[in-house]
């Protein structure tokens, strides 16, 4: 047992926009994910592409003002309803999923890494995936926003 724990963070919500309308928009890097960061987001950059599978974006995550992540994603399209972004500096994955529902659509995200052990452990599963989601809330909310106008 080497006391590794997995994190894992999960936000989803409904929006009245096509499955497709929202994955392109999840996919697009250049442009609506640029609008959908919030403060806690610095130093964003797409590094390559922009657009869906292949593109490498940067940015740097602030889940409080001491733990700063300087992530840089690449993404893969591994089916046709599923984005995912696998940071090459850490073990972090973000998972983006739309699924139809109610006219509309869902959108999920799970976030996982692999957590430190110990006490530092402990405190990273308690506190950083309900910071992380609440930053997810807000990202999905400013896509709704978006997409819903």
């Amino acid at each position: 047992m080497s006391g590794m724990g997995q994190v894992v963070v999960t936000a989803e919500k409904t929006l009245k926009a096509s499955p497709e309308r929202v994955l392109e928009a999840l996919g697009d890097y250049t442009g609506v994910r640029s609008r959908m960061l919030t403060e806690h987001f610095g130093e964003y950059e797409v590094r390559e592409g922009g657009q869906g599978a292949g593109t490498v974006v940067h940015w740097k995550l602030a889940a409080t003002s001491k733990r700063i992540r300087d992530c840089l994603f690449s993404v893969s399209a591994p089916s046709a309803d599923t984005l995912v972004e696998k940071d090459a500096n850490s073990s972090m994955v973000n998972t983006w999923t739309v699924s139809p529902a109610n006219g509309g659509s869902r959108v999920h995200i799970k976030t996982t890494w692999d957590g430190a052990g110990g006490v530092g452990g402990v405190f990273e599963r308690i506190f950083a995936p309900k910071g992380l989601r609440s930053i997810y809330d807000a990202q999905l909310t400013k896509l709704a926003a978006e997409l819903d106008a």
